[in-house]
């Protein structure tokens, strides 16, 4: 069962920055495009695996990194809702992109349905310190965090919080034009702080829950004006990569009422409006769900999660836009995996299970196989296999430079 869209409003995928492996928007073309809603997507280049999809309407050539100035990246979003022809409902795929949709709403209406979210909330979310502040604001339990603003500041914290800690790019568009790491970074003492952020500022240090003692759990909704809930989905995260923080690579939906009145209340509270992925550690030592992540945009995984009535969060989102009521239900029971990654994941993290306990009725979403739509997997392969032979080639190259200089010293 698929709930009845209005195939008559199109979709534009919205994206700021360079991710031409994004299984998130190929999964919002095949989702939305299966029912017959023209799905328009901000693109790289011609060959993305997103670019290829059969379900794909247009594919709209805007190449960015998100170091561009934000008047230019405004423009470049502009001219693709122009593109589209008709006013559309935008779909943001990545942090900059959210922000730049709620800051900039006045200005890009004419083109794009949008959600009424306050202009300035997107952007605290997905700040890190910012999101801390809310956390403590309305009573939802956070590891405890700070944010740095020069070494000095990230060597005390780090001392205040206590080894190992974990270290993030601290707000959005930063990570982009000037990051303080390259991802979610576990350090076990000061050698590997001072290593891992060799530049000032941009950082937040966050208190590490103990792998042993926690578990992963993220949610994602949508919710309508006034933070209403229209759809909450919660499952579990098994894998990601890289290993100790990253994308999820294999997860199950599973329900969790208490979890998903969390994050629904958190959401009522603040006001947010729009699809949203969060992420949580459930503290096995306090028993408590501790919020790590609020991504103010559609998750990577959000195929994992759909209702019997055929509602995921951007269908959610098409319905609630369109004037159109969400039809509520259950969430299905399946798995979700990305699969040369999981494998990857799976070499690199030898304590953790080789795979998630099969149930025969569940099904399995992966994020880039289909039988309906199978160009994507190709040209994901044939993208994926290019970068592990540079990465091998790099790493044999640097693995021999250091062999030549310890023969000739």
């Amino acid at each position: 069962m698929s709930p009845e869209l209005d195939r008559e409003v199109p979709v534009l995928l919205v994206k700021v920055g360079h991710y031409p492996q994004s299984y998130s928007t190929l999964g919002v073309v095949r989702s939305l495009g299966r029912l017959g809603v023209p799905v328009h997507a901000m693109v790289e280049d011609r060959y993305t695996p997103t670019a290829l999809s059969r379900y794909l309407a247009r594919a709209v050539v805007r190449p960015s990194t998100g170091r561009e100035p934000p008047g230019q990246l405004l423009a470049g979003i502009t001219a693709a809702a122009q593109a589209v022809g008709r006013r559309s409902v935008a779909v943001a795929t990545d942090d900059e992109a959210a922000v730049l949709l709620a800051e900039h709403a006045a200005e890009l209406s004419p083109y794009l349905l949008l959600p009424p979210v306050a202009a300035s909330l997107p952007r605290r979310l997905a700040d890190k310190g910012g999101l801390y502040g809310l956390c403590r604001a309305h009573g939802v339990a956070a590891p405890h965090s700070g944010a740095a603003g020069s070494r000095e500041e990230l060597v005390v914290l780090a001392r205040e919080l206590g080894y190992p800690v974990v270290l993030k790019n601290l707000a959005p568009f930063a990570r982009l034009r000037r990051p303080a790491v390259g991802h979610t970074t576990k350090v076990a003492d000061e050698a590997e702080l001072l290593a891992a952020c060799p530049a000032d500022g941009g950082v937040l240090v966050q208190e590490y829950l103990p792998a042993e003692s926690a578990q992963d759990w993220f949610t994602h909704l949508c919710c309508g004006p006034g933070g209403t809930p229209l759809a909450v989905f919660t499952g579990r995260k098994y894998r990601s990569w890289p290993p100790d923080g990253g994308v999820t690579v294999r997860a199950a939906a599973e329900p969790n009422p208490e979890l998903a009145s969390l994050a629904a209340e958190f959401c009522r509270r603040i006001g947010y409006c729009g699809t949203a992925d969060l992420d949580w550690r459930f503290d096995l030592r306090d028993g408590r769900y501790k919020l790590v992540d609020f991504n103010p945009r559609v998750g990577a995984q959000f195929r994992l999660f759909e209702t019997v009535r055929g509602v995921d969060v951007v269908r959610a989102l098409h319905l609630d836009r369109t004037g159109r009521p969400v039809p509520q239900g259950p969430q299905l029971e399946r798995d979700f995996v990305v699969g040369q990654l999981d494998l990857m994941t799976s070499v690199a993290s030898r304590s953790l299970p080789a795979r998630l306990p099969r149930q025969p009725r569940r099904s399995r979403q992966r994020a880039w196989l289909s039988a309906d739509d199978p160009v994507p997997a190709l040209a994901e392969a044939a993208r994926f296999g290019g970068r592990a032979v540079a990465h091998l080639a790099r790493s044999t190259g640097t693995q021999a430079r250091a062999a030549l200089i310890r023969r000739a010293a």
